[in-house]
């Protein structure tokens, strides 16, 4: 594999995969009951934005630095302060929040925290494909909890078959599971396959949720993401209207970035 996260963390993408995360790690808590977090592509628990990777591509700065410095138009100053804006949903600012609560971030935004390190608690870790390893560990003993699945999608077709065909086999295992998929948007004719199969795939509420900065038209960048939450806690989707509103107004760049939050399945069936 030739994909490294850390040349693209904190960028757009994971703004808009960790408030989902976020969102849904919230929904669980809401229980008193354990549940548990499986990450089947979990990179580093923690990016340094000042290290030469990120540094780099300065990806972050036109995504979570947004957030965090919402006047400016590139947040690279040295001088400004982070601080979250009180405009923001309170999702998004506790978000922000745990951020910059981290060892490290006293003096400003360094580190990012990827998705193991945000859903952090009794934590095992398993080097192994992650696809395979998912047959192994459903259903948890916990029986609630949610998959994160997050592949590098370097070969895009292979992958979203290889994505419902795990989907498929892990439905049958744990069919009330939480699956949340993040998947990149360069050609809208690349997704709409998944998205029909996701209709099919068996589960009774299929969430999708949306952002683009770019149009949809061209293969040579990302353009948006996207994820899809198979299962999807109850009002999650009037829990993300707010900070997805709120995503797309503060990570505009050329054009106004649009934004799409909608039912793919409901109660069974596809939306009339």
């Amino acid at each position: 594999m030739n994909y490294r996260h850390a040349y693209h963390a904190g960028n757009f993408a994971d703004v808009l995969k960790h408030t989902v995360q976020l969102a849904l790690i919230e929904a669980l808590q809401a229980k008193p009951t354990p549940f548990c977090v499986i990450d089947t592509h979990a990179g580093s628990g923690c990016y340094a934005l000042d290290g030469k990777e990120a540094g780099k591509t300065g990806e972050y700065k036109d995504g979570i630095t947004r957030l965090l410095y919402p006047d400016l138009q590139r947040a690279d100053q040295p001088q400004a302060n982070p601080q979250t804006a009180q405009a923001l949903p309170p999702l998004l600012r506790r978000w922000l929040d745990a951020i910059l609560s981290l060892p490290g971030n006293e003096g400003g935004l360094k580190l990012y925290p990827g998705s193991p390190l945000q859903a952090a608690r009794s934590i095992h870790v398993h080097q192994r494909d992650g696809y395979e390893a998912l047959k192994a560990m459903l259903p948890p003993k916990e029986k609630r909890g949610l998959v994160l699945i997050d592949p590098p999608y370097e070969a895009q077709e292979a992958e979203y078959k290889q994505i419902e065909k795990t989907l498929k086999a892990a439905l049958l295992r744990w069919p009330t599971g939480i699956y949340a998929v993040w998947y990149p948007i360069k050609l809208r004719s690349q997704v709409q396959p998944f998205h029909r199969w996701l209709q099919r795939c068996g589960a009774k509420r299929v969430l999708r949720a949306e952002l683009l900065i770019h149009p949809d038209d061209s293969p040579l960048r990302l353009n948006g993401s996207g994820m899809v939450i198979l299962n999807a806690p109850w009002q999650l989707d009037e829990t993300l209207r707010e900070p997805m509103r709120a995503l797309a107004r503060l990570l505009s760049q050329t054009r106004q970035a649009k934004w799409q939050l909608d039912w793919l399945m409901q109660d069974g069936a596809p939306p009339a």
